[in-house]
């Protein structure tokens, strides 16, 4: 069954497939199996990785499974949050200067009220 799956997942299953002998889609297939078995172990209780992502929990006292869920789920929230920023547009509407590197490396001071910017 045709599935979409983030492209920084997919490069991360080619790099881990090579070691394994596997295809990029048996890969995230196999992932996949690991996730659904940690999720339905009785080390990993919804109840207390709900409470630990909530922030009503403390993450170093859960197992290393239930700590592995917790990491890909934060992952997960955190992809969702950069995809949805726009820095950019944000710094030229406030009027704000920022840094950024030019192709050589360099600093380069942008100014939004400048002319040329």
């Amino acid at each position: 069954m045709p599935t979409r799956v983030d492209g920084e997942l997919f490069q991360s299953a080619q790099n881990a497939a090579r070691t394994q002998s596997r295809s990029a889609a048996q890969q995230i297939d196999h992932w996949a199996r690991i996730g659904r078995e940690l999720e339905a172990s009785p080390r990993v209780t919804n109840h207390v990785l709900k409470r630990v992502l909530a922030g009503q929990g403390s993450y170093d006292g859960l197992t290393e499974e239930s700590q592995a869920v917790v990491r890909a789920i934060w992952e997960e929230r955190i992809a969702e949050q950069l995809g949805g920023l726009d820095l950019l547009s944000e710094l030229r509407a406030a009027g704000d200067a920022w840094t950024e590197s030019d192709a050589d490396g360099a600093a380069v001071v942008r100014n939004p009220r400048s002319a040329s910017e």
